[in-house]
């Protein structure tokens, strides 16, 4: 502290940007997950429309 004046605040500067970067990183991965996981429904939902259609028109070609 000597070295230092008595209002030096670059420790906790240095700790703000850090827990920064920290909070960034962390909402991006929040985000890449959440974007990735509404990807996955979104082809489920549409995965299970194709089967429907498919037994659907199994169905009804049968009947002919």
């Amino acid at each position: 502290m000597a070295d230092r004046g008595w209002y030096d605040d670059s420790d906790h500067h240095d700790a703000v940007r850090q827990a920064e970067r920290a909070t960034r990183f962390g909402w991006a991965a929040i985000a890449g997950i959440a974007g990735g996981l509404g990807c996955v429904l979104i082809a489920a939902a549409v995965i299970c429309a194709v089967a429907v259609l498919a037994c659907l028109y199994v169905v009804v070609a049968s009947h002919y």
